[in-house]
């Protein structure tokens, strides 16, 4: 049986579309992105935090030949199907849009959130898509981590068992 995912946006141009739709009706549209692989705590904690600061919450999702290209041979864990139908199932969650790219710059620069979240390691980084961002009145907020939490923490965790 497939699971259905009403969340998922299968392309750039629809994703493109329902923000100006959201621009046109005064709602604040938020988004994130990452990898999501082996969903934790943190990441939930993130969504949640997302969430509170606007209306929309859109979360670009690496697919799984870009976090094969960022992170190795051996990720994801969990392929971009189950992944985006774990963040479907998210309250928080409005959106999930799958981008194949190392990095969401160009859907960021398309779709121009109202503000882009990222964690606090990211602090004196530099952001995607922060630029774009800056010259068009929006704004990148970090939330802070819990501590311990991250993907790499818990496979390396499974790996040493």
């Amino acid at each position: 049986m497939q699971q259905k995912n009403r969340k998922l946006v299968l392309n750039l141009t629809d994703l493109i579309s329902l923000c100006s739709q959201y621009k046109e009706d005064n709602r604040k549209i938020i988004m994130t992105n990452g990898c999501f692989d082996i969903l934790h705590t943190g990441h939930v904690h993130i969504l949640a935090e997302s969430k509170k600061m606007g209306d929309v919450l859109i979360v670009a999702l690496n697919s799984d030949k870009s976090i094969n290209k960022l992170k190795g041979n051996n990720r994801p864990i969990m392929n971009q199907v189950d992944r985006s139908y774990i963040l479907s199932n998210l309250e928080s969650v409005d959106h999930i849009f799958i981008f194949n790219e190392e990095t969401p710059e160009r859907i960021i620069c398309e779709i121009l959130p109202d503000i882009l979240v990222k964690g606090s390691d990211y602090k004196d980084k530099e952001v995607a898509g922060e630029d774009c961002l800056i010259k068009n009145n929006k704004k990148v907020v970090l939330v802070d981590l819990i501590d311990g939490k991250s993907s790499t923490n818990f496979i390396n965790k499974i790996l040493d068992s």
